[in-house]
């Protein structure tokens, strides 16, 4: 199981003071805006499908410092990271994809209009996880987007297949310059 990898956790509080928090649904939770959050998910132990956690590593360390930018790596999207979504503005999720190409590196808006999907699952897609937001929160990002790598091969293993491995460098590019693009607005 991958632990969770969490970068700036930015607080969230409520008019309320110690062991209250949270405590009376009729107070209004106020988040501190993260500009952007990347949220990134994938089994390392699974060869391609490691790919998310691995980006995510990696745009921990490039944005580190960077109280703007949130990175959190999941083995999973669980419904309880629609706090984090309604705390940021923009959203980058990470994922491999057994749908495209090995290799091949995709960046796809996420639709806002559809369902949340059932929200008790243990998993949920991009899409569930923002409707499941706006239903709980009444919020949703003002950008989402789906940053995918093929994925050839989800064996056993720690090592990603070589379309996989040669992809890394652009899908790092992408998610780059979506961060820096997020920031920007």
């Amino acid at each position: 199981m991958v632990p969770d990898r969490d970068l700036s956790v930015k607080p969230m509080t409520d008019d309320r003071q110690g062991d209250e928090l949270n405590s009376d649904p009729a107070v209004p939770m106020r988040f501190e805006k993260a500009n952007c959050l990347v949220l990134a998910c994938g089994n390392t132990l699974r060869g391609d499908d490691g790919v998310g956690p691995k980006l995510a590593e990696w745009a921990a360390e490039r944005f580190r410092g960077d109280s703007n930018v949130h990175v959190v790596a999941r083995q999973q999207w669980t419904p309880d990271l629609a706090a984090d979504i309604a705390a940021a503005d923009s959203v980058l999720f990470v994922d491999s994809s057994a749908d495209s190409d090995p290799g091949r590196v995709s960046l796809v808006a996420v639709p806002s209009n559809r369902g949340c999907g059932d929200a008790a699952s243990h998993h949920l897609e991009a899409h569930e996880l923002l409707g499941l937001t706006r239903s709980l929160y009444g919020s949703m990002s003002a950008h989402a987007m789906l940053l995918t790598v093929g994925a050839a091969s989800t064996e056993l293993g720690e090592s990603f297949s070589e379309p996989v491995e040669s992809a890394i460098p652009r899908a790092r590019g992408v998610l780059e310059k979506t961060v820096l693009r997020f920031l920007a607005n």
